[in-house]
């Protein structure tokens, strides 16, 4: 697909002189989604984002394409209002022909004003701000803090989870193996899933592995199952996948090293080091500037069961999902079509992204070889009419089965899902 030139909107607003102290500090949205007053237009979070010049903020938002319209910031601190600052709207340019695409508003704060929560206004004067949903704006106080002083090393990025998904055996098994590869933070937009998924994600969110992120878009759309608006119909991609993985950079920016953005059955693998923090120290020596680095996904089919059954575990009979373990066939990527990758990023280093490559960042992209680092990804296989002698044997995961293994049964039986379904 070609990619169209992002689209940027500048509006000018007439300064507004600082108001008394208002109840601006009463009107924080709690929501992941607040709908924008007087438009059609969706508003996810703010950030402080000084990187490019002449901004210091960024919201993230959902935009409808054909209803842009001026918009003006409006900060807060302390009870007291700002005066407005023009908006630069800037449209990401993927949006697969649907009507709502992801958007960042870009915001100046008025000089000498110390912004804590922002909003968006229609028109450059507000008579009565207190109705207004406020923003808090986030990484204010953590800018400019050093990588190796972060909270996290690794943060794991799951967009979205919908419909009845209930995959328990399979997320189970990839959580425990990020948690082994060195993973501190899993963060998930969840707008459904199945009943024995949803207990096993709060108990990992209760632990302060998983944080989940609600996202009822469709509450407020009609998102769609597909990526393809003239095939899978609805307002939006994927039930807003593009803005979810670029709302986790911002959210992962000054508090972790590294952000993985992968789907809920994919695997980043090193296959020649124990770990992900071993695997990236290689890589960051070798290539410095380097902001993102792209991992080729590896299709192992989950028709095809290791012969031996030897990971055909009795405790997991009555788990709902997919055993990995027993799925060693990989699938050669056919190299005449287009082949996707996911990334690891540097978060700092990344502006925006789409699903399989960042659109704008700061360094260089590294695409790293197949036997230093794959994508293990069990799913129905791509290339269906390949024989078991045309696929590679890769028992990789076999590697950490001594402690996959019984951190998974722990696991399950912690929140009790082996005994509710036998």
């Amino acid at each position: 697909l070609k990619r169209q030139i992002f689209k940027k909107i500048t509006y000018k607003s007439i300064p507004k002189p600082s108001g008394p102290p208002s109840a601006c500090s009463m009107r924080i949205s709690k929501q992941t989604i607040t709908p924008l007053n007087n438009t059609k237009h969706l508003l996810v979070s703010a950030y402080m984002d000084q990187r490019v010049k002449d901004f210091d903020i960024r919201i993230i938002g959902i935009f409808r394409r054909d209803s842009i319209q001026p918009l003006h910031c409006f900060f807060c601190c302390a009870g007291y209002l700002s005066k407005t600052t023009p908006a630069t709207i800037l449209q990401h340019p993927d949006n697969f022909g649907f009507p709502f695409v992801t958007t960042d508003v870009m915001c100046q704060i008025p000089q000498n004003f110390n912004a804590r929560r922002v909003t968006l206004l229609t028109t450059p004067e507000k008579e009565s701000p207190s109705t207004d949903q406020w923003l808090p704006i986030r990484n204010k106080d953590t800018v400019g803090q050093k990588e190796e002083n972060m909270q996290f090393d690794f943060t794991v990025c799951i967009s979205n989870l919908f419909g009845d998904y209930n995959n328990v055996l399979q997320f189970a098994q990839t959580l425990e193996m990020y948690k082994l590869l060195g993973v501190n933070r899993v963060v998930i937009y969840n707008t459904s899933c199945g009943p024995e998924l949803n207990r096993l994600l709060q108990s990992y969110s209760d632990e302060g592995f998983v944080e989940m992120v609600p996202w009822p878009i469709d509450k407020h759309l009609n998102p769609s199952r597909g990526w393809l608006h003239s095939e899978h119909g609805g307002d939006l991609h994927y039930f807003g996948q593009l803005t979810t993985l670029n709302e986790c950079i911002y959210r992962s920016m000054e508090r972790s090293r590294y952000v993985l953005l992968n789907d809920i059955d994919e695997i980043i693998m090193p296959y020649q080091h124990d770990d992900l923090m071993s695997l990236m120290n290689t890589l960051r020596n070798q290539h410095p500037n380097a902001g993102v680095f792209l991992i080729e996904n590896h299709i192992f089919p989950k028709k095809h069961f290791e012969p031996s059954g030897r990971f055909h575990l009795p405790q997991w009979n009555g788990v709902p999902g997919i055993n990995i373990l027993e799925h060693i066939y990989r699938e050669d990527p056919a190299r005449n079509i287009y082949h996707p990758h996911k990334m690891i990023v540097r978060p700092r280093m990344v502006e925006w992204t789409s699903v399989h490559e960042v659109i704008k960042n700061f360094g260089e992209c590294y695409k790293v070889p197949l036997d230093v680092c794959r994508i293990i990804h069990v799913r129905v296989a791509l290339q269906g009419s390949l024989t078991l002698e045309q696929l590679n044997v890769d028992k990789r995961l076999w590697d950490f089965q001594e402690k996959l293994i019984p951190n998974v049964d722990k696991v399950l039986k912690r929140v009790g899902i082996k005994d509710s379904t036998r």
